[in-house]
């Protein structure tokens, strides 16, 4: 197929020039609309269409869109691609959904995003955590070896899947993907791989997508590292073990009926921008000197893969090397005008733009921020348990059971009735429905921001009575 094509985008420039709207939405193509706020707004309003006649529809794609998704399918190689407008969550959301039933057995690494748990929360699936290896450098839960995969499965006779993240969040991508999902299709299991972080691993230069491997359904959010308005993501699906049908069942009930426009068009956009890009040995040319840069200042340094590990080259992941806080850097850097995408109790990360940068200036002020730091006290934070875990109560059991609140200090031992995840990442520290550790108890402290515990600024975690 012809990837210089962007279908989808060259009929919203056409519908840009139309002049007389009796559809939604109610700004009429930004006619009608707060003038203050038109100088930010208006041409993106223009834009803004609905499934009027010659725009096609998500739902039931028929012209643009549908080819729009097949250059998508085209690009990954996948067995179908779609275009999601909800953010990777509605992607994970939906594969579970689409391929697990309640009371099925699924095999979870255990450091996964939050939405994963709500989708198998929603499926009424029995998860099964497995623990990924944790890196001192990093102080990080990175990834699961092939020998806990392979275990699992001996242990556990009827898993149906094997959830996987691939990479995380800081670009860490493990090479031995390859086996684990070999290992899941040996024993009749399918794999389903939130590759949020990974949606440019068609580049060369970068780490192979799981679709490479052999994945079955795959989750990617173009937005992160592609340039895609925020919420766009697409959804691969990678072998004839899945349904399409039920994918495209559970996309039309969790997506929206009135999808964005102005997202899909960015899906196509940023699909076209990969599938053409050509400059990527000056891309890595350029991020080898900023980095090389950065651990040139003092205070700071580069981590760098571990062994068994391709790092992303976009996301560069610095430390203090004076004993300063990731949180407390990540002020520092934001008090020039730098803002990182996280920080975490050791780390800074920094998402790099997929295009060729002159990093001259910003590393100037990087300098200026890292002046007069204090040290720091440094905590200890492995806070995911280094074996097997399931739940203390099923999901159904745990819809029905008497809540209560108590104080932090005496929790320990109990099963917590609410999910309590530092943000970002978006990894949970606490799960709904496991029993609460003094590990996790004792982390709570070092993170700064969270999804969930609904009263933990007053000391109290929800349990179950």
């Amino acid at each position: 197929m012809n990837q210089q094509r962007t279908p989808l985008f060259d009929k919203l420039k056409n519908y840009a020039s139309s002049k007389t709207t009796f559809h939604v939405p109610g700004h009429k193509n930004g006619t009608v609309f707060p003038t203050w706020a038109r100088t930010y707004y208006q041409s993106l309003l223009q834009i803004d269409a609905t499934e009027i006649t010659g725009m096609d529809d998500l739902h039931a794609p028929e012209e643009a869109i549908l080819e729009a998704q097949q250059l998508l399918q085209d690009h990954y190689q996948s067995q179908r691609s779609y275009f999601l407008v909800n953010g990777s969550t509605v992607g994970n959301l939906t594969m579970i959904l689409a391929t697990l039933q309640a009371g099925d057995f699924v095999l979870v690494q255990r450091n996964c995003h939050k939405s994963i748990l709500n989708g198998l929360e929603l499926a009424g699936a029995h998860p099964i955590f497995l623990a990924p290896s944790y890196n001192s450098d990093w102080q990080l839960a990175t990834s699961l070896t092939t020998n806990c995969v392979k275990q699992a499965f001996k242990q556990f006779k009827e898993v149906k899947a094997l959830i996987l993240t691939y990479p995380n969040y800081y670009g860490l991508a493990q090479q031995n993907i390859r086996e684990l999902i070999d290992t899941a299709h040996d024993y009749g299991a399918i794999v389903l791989v939130d590759e949020a972080h990974g949606a440019h691993f068609t580049l060369d230069s970068f780490p192979k997508s799981s679709l490479h491997f052999g994945a079955d359904i795959v989750i990617q959010s173009a937005h992160k590292t592609l340039p895609a308005m925020t919420m766009g993501s697409y959804l691969h699906i990678g072998s004839q073990r899945i349904d399409c049908a039920r994918i495209e069942h559970y996309l039309q009930m969790l997506q929206s009926s009135s999808p964005s426009y102005p997202i899909m068009g960015s899906l196509d956009l940023a699909r076209f921008y990969l599938a053409t890009y050509i400059e990527e040995t000056p891309l890595i040319q350029s991020i080898n000197r900023f980095k090389k840069a950065l651990n040139s200042l003092e205070m700071i340094r580069v981590v760098e893969a571990p062994d068994n590990y391709y790092v992303d080259p976009l996301k560069v992941t610095i430390q203090s090397t004076q004993q300063v806080s990731g949180y407390t850097l990540q002020a520092a850097l934001e008090s020039v005008g730098i803002y990182p995408e996280l920080a975490d109790p050791y780390n800074v990360l920094f998402v790099l733009p997929l295009a060729v940068t002159d990093y001259t200036e910003i590393l100037q002020n990087i300098a200026v921020a890292l002046k007069n730091l204090a040290k720091e006290k440094l905590p200890t934070i492995q806070s995911v348990p280094s074996h097997t875990t399931m739940l203390a109560m099923s999901y159904a059991e745990l819809r029905n059971a008497s809540t209560e609140f108590i104080s932090i200090k005496e929790a320990s031992g109990r099963i917590s009735a609410e999910m309590v995840t530092p943000y970002p990442p978006g990894i949970p520290l606490i799960m709904y429905g496991e029993k609460i550790s003094d590990t996790q108890l004792e982390a709570l402290s070092n993170y700064e921001r969270f999804h969930g515990g609904e009263k933990l600024a007053e000391g109290l975690l929800r349990v179950i009575q």
